[in-house]
């Protein structure tokens, strides 16, 4: 049972930065990682993805003000974010896939981790 597991989030200020880790526990099971959002009574969106060769991809969104990176021998995938604004915030989840392409939709991906809080206040 591959486990995902995120930390990192917290309460911040309009125009801050924070940076959200996850780390997984079998990475030999994950190969394209991706970093989605839930605000308040909103779908989950995807934010940003990444291959195991560490090919980025943005949601358009928050190009510019977000980095997603991993780590392939810490075993664990980071997003870097930016110029924070309130509507960022959000509960941020880290997804996994045994596949080698990024894709946007939720039930593209096998492995969740649990959610960290992000709040931005203005």
């Amino acid at each position: 049972q591959v486990e995902l597991v995120e930390s990192g989030g917290g309460l911040v200020q309009a125009g801050d930065s924070i940076r959200l880790s996850c780390t997984i526990s079998d990475h030999s099971t994950t190969d394209a990682m991706a970093w989605f959002r839930q605000a308040p009574g909103k779908e989950r969106e995807f934010i940003a993805g990444i291959t195991y060769r560490s090919t980025p991809y943005y949601r358009d969104s928050v190009k510019g003000r977000f980095t997603i990176a991993r780590d392939n021998v810490e075993n664990t995938v980071y997003l870097q974010m930016s110029t924070l604004k309130p509507e960022d915030t959000a509960v941020y989840f880290c997804a996994g896939r045994p596949y080698e392409n990024v894709v946007t939709s939720t039930h593209a991906y096998e492995y969740w981790g649990q959610g960290t809080q992000v709040t931005v206040s203005s």
